[in-house]
C-alpha cells in the first residue's frame, strides 16, 4: 500500500507544480524537488532493509563482504546519478543531466574494476594450461 502513498504524493506534487508553474516557475521547480526528496527519504528505510538482507545472504553464502559492498555502492551510484539527472532534466538542463549520467557511468566502471579483475583471474585459473 506504500506505493499508493508514493504515487499519490507524486501526482499531487505534479498537479500543484503545473498550477504554480504559470505564475511562479521557481516555486514549481522547488515543489518538484521537495516531493522527490520526500519520496527518497520515505524509501531510505526500505533500502536499508534490503542492504541488511543482502549482507545476511552474503554472510551465509560465504561471499567476501568487499564484493557485496562494492556492488551496493555501484547500485547506489546508479540510483543517485539517475535521481540527479532527472532533477536536471526537470530544470530544463538536458546537457547537465547528460554530464551527471556520464559521471555516474565512469564512477561505476571505476568501482567495478576490482570485481572484473577477480572474474578474469578466476576464468584464467579455470582454463587448462
Amino acid at each position: 500500500m506504500e506505493i499508493i502513498q508514493i504515487v499519490g504524493l507524486g501526482l499531487i506534487a505534479t498537479f500543484l507544480a503545473l498550477v504554480v508553474k504559470e505564475h511562479k516557475p521557481v516555486f514549481a521547480f522547488l515543489l518538484t524537488i521537495f516531493a522527490g526528496i520526500i519520496i527518497f527519504i520515505f524509501l531510505a528505510g526500505k533500502i536499508s532493509t534490503i542492504i541488511a538482507m543482502l549482507q545476511d545472504l552474503a554472510d551465509n553464502a560465504g561471499i567476501n563482504m568487499v564484493y557485496v559492498q562494492t556492488i551496493l555502492k555501484i547500485i547506489g551510484i546508479a540510483y543517485i546519478a539517475e535521481f540527479g539527472a532527472q532533477i536536471a532534466k526537470d530544470a530544463g538542463q538536458g546537457a547537465m543531466a547528460s554530464k551527471i549520467e556520464l559521471a555516474g557511468k565512469v564512477l561505476i566502471m571505476i568501482m567495478a574494476i576490482p570485481i572484473i579483475t577477480i572474474i578474469i583471474e578466476t576464468v584464467i585459473g579455470l582454463l587448462p594450461a
